[in-house]
């Protein structure tokens, strides 16, 4: 415990007193030509320096203070990921205020609750497809007195295009640079940085304010636990509404210096990937799960020889990582079978899926499933768990590239305190966890306890080496009608380790035994069933085809085999739609919406358990 005290007494007084708009003054005043963010353009990019950025940064906060934005407000902002969203984003910060990201999934009426949670003046959009998200409920938003749009801004006072906005904003701050100085000046450590809202797996979704002192404490602490180069490349893609994407690549390259690359459309991400080389990357499951299915079908695309070939250099690479998890040593046998499927073919793989200067690959928001980070692994990628919520400013436990453990989230970060409690929830402490929920008394006093206890809703242990595994969330274990206790995640993990099965839900509180409602991959079943010449016009019909349905049950017995006998599915159902956060079944960050689902799919859910 003096260990972990000792280490944050130190972090606290490094970034003592210090501020985003301090960090970006000291990133531009040393490093003035170091490119900072470069958006897609064409067949290249188009870069803006540290120094740059920061004078943009000035100039949109007096747009905003000419628009009325007082110190203590807030900018809301719905846009893909581009320099534009960071630059409001500081922008608004400088300007005094706070920021708050909101995800582009939101309805309409989710994003009238959060404009009018947060209680914002200033809202800035895209376009034509996030003003749809607005445009039905601004009326009912009356203090919300500028509509800032990126492009495509309709006629009338309350909407400003970005390049008037711009204008007006340079025009001002030449006008009065001292006034301009005086609000990012006045903003202190204990100021709300931005505010962001939790994805809402039920209900309204909740508001996080987070102090820059909480993302200092953040960046610092995990920048202690991976030790990642200066100036390094790196990519931004997930929303800006999720504290991991914020975190790394929004305050993290203020210290480092990094560049950031803007992925506009994940879709593109695997040509992005090979053209910046990032020198970390970060993914939830899917984006993982998505890669390993697109990679297996390259490989099974090639001669059987060449398979052959990869097949046994993966086992090579799964071994070396294996052996060189905490307390492990790989043998000179291991190491000398990597050292040579390595420079024959796995550095090759990785070099070609941009990912062979990566010093850290991590994944958080939901379980990865082990058999995920096992391919990679013999890739000789080490793909390794942090755990984390909104309400720590992002990870609070984390493997690193030199101490982890599989199938664990890894250790304490530095100055955070860990433990479990006596029901088994993780709780943790440190000057990371936010103060509590906007405008929600009565979930903050769930949230923390008297002594500044985070509770987390997840139910883990903690091994001798301190090493965390979580369970399961604490509101979701099954206990069956016979009185089991049984981890859904677990049952859904194992059933998507099958690269045709997309979303997986595992069902069975109160009920005698587990069931599962199944969805096909949208983007691995069409390639998957014109390889075996199956026929087919949509998503729909396949999940119908009776060699999708055989495949699918082989699938299930398999996840079986690896459970134990009450955790087993005994019977399950495959949907001919997908699940995405537009349907509603799952939130911005891809976590299940088990609520919605099962209210969605109450009669396929009952028609399992009749006989």
């Amino acid at each position: 415990m003096a260990g972990v005290l000792e280490e944050r007494a130190a972090i606290e007084r490094e970034i003592a007193g210090r501020t985003v708009c301090a960090q970006l003054r000291e990133a531009a005043e040393h490093n003035p030509d170091a490119p900072a963010y470069s958006d897609p353009a064409g067949e290249g990019w188009t870069t803006l320096t540290y120094a740059e950025a920061r004078q943009r940064v000035l100039e949109i906060a007096a747009g905003f203070a000419a628009l009325g934005l007082r110190p203590g407000e807030a900018v809301a902002l719905m846009m893909v990921n581009r320099s534009e969203h960071v630059l409001a984003d500081l922008g608004a910060v400088h300007a005094g205020g706070m920021s708050c990201s909101v995800y582009s999934t939101f309805a309409p009426d989710q994003v009238a609750f959060v404009a009018g949670d947060v209680g914002a003046r200033i809202v800035v959009l895209g376009g034509p497809a996030e003003l749809a998200r607005w445009e039905p409920v601004l009326e009912a938003l009356p203090e919300i007195g500028k509509v800032i749009m990126l492009e495509g801004a309709p006629s009338g006072d309350r909407f400003l295009s970005w390049d008037d906005f711009l204008a007006l904003g340079r025009e001002r701050l030449a006008a009065d640079p001292a006034a301009v100085d005086a609000r990012w000046r006045a903003v202190t450590a204990d100021d709300v940085l931005t505010v962001l809202y939790t994805s809402g797996t039920t209900g309204n979704p909740k508001g996080v304010p987070l102090t820059h002192a909480n993302v200092f404490f953040e960046v610092v602490a995990t920048s202690r636990m991976v030790e990642l180069p200066d100036r390094g490349t790196q990519i931004s893609y997930l929303t800006y509404a999720h504290i991991a994407e914020r975190v790394l690549s929004l305050y993290l390259p203020l210290f480092k210096i990094s560049h950031t690359h803007f992925c506009t459309d994940i879709a593109q991400l695997g040509a992005v990937l090979g053209q910046v080389k990032p020198v970390l990357f970060f993914g939830v499951p899917r984006v993982w799960e998505k890669m390993m299915a697109r990679l297996q079908a390259l490989l099974a695309a090639q001669p059987p020889e060449q398979q052959e070939s990869v097949r046994a250099a993966m086992a090579a690479g799964l071994a070396h990582v294996e052996a060189s998890q905490y307390g492990r040593t790989p043998s000179p046998e291991v190491q000398a079978a990597y050292e040579q499927a390595d420079a024959a073919l796995l550095s090759i793989i990785r070099s070609m899926i941009g990912l062979d200067r990566a010093a850290w690959l991590a994944s958080a928001a939901a379980p990865m499933p082990l058999e995920v980070q096992r391919f990679f692994a013999g890739l000789g990628m080490r793909v390794i768990d942090v755990y984390g919520m909104t309400e720590t400013t992002g990870a609070f436990t984390a493997n690193a590239p030199d101490r982890f453990k599989l199938g664990t989230v890894g250790q304490a970060g530095p100055g955070v305190e860990v433990r479990i409690a006596e029901d088994g929830e993780i709780v943790t402490r440190s000057p990371a966890n936010a103060h509590g929920y906007l405008n929600r008394p009565e979930a903050t006093a769930e949230l923390l306890d008297e002594d500044g206890w985070l509770h987390t809703g997840d139910v883990g242990s903690i091994d001798e080496d301190g090493f965390v595994r979580i369970v399961d969330r604490k509101k979701e274990l099954i206990i069956t009608s016979g009185g089991e206790n049984i981890s859904p995640a677990n049952i859904e993990n194992y059933l998507k380790e099958h690269p045709l099965i997309g979303q997986a839900l595992a069902y069975g509180d109160g009920r005698p035994y587990p069931v599962a409602v199944l969805t096909l991959d949208g983007e691995v079943a069409p390639g998957w069933a014109q390889g075996r010449g199956i026929e087919f016009g949509t998503l729909a019909e396949l999940a119908e085809h009776p060699d999708v349905l055989k495949t699918v049950e082989d699938a299930v017995a398999e996840a079986n085999g690896k459970l134990a006998r009450v955790q087993q599915v005994k019977r399950w159902r495959l949907l001919p739609v997908e699940w995405t956060a537009e349907t509603q079944e799952l939130t911005p960050s891809l976590k299940l919406k088990r609520r919605i689902i099962h209210a969605k799919y109450a009669e396929v859910i009952d028609g399992m358990y009749e006989d």
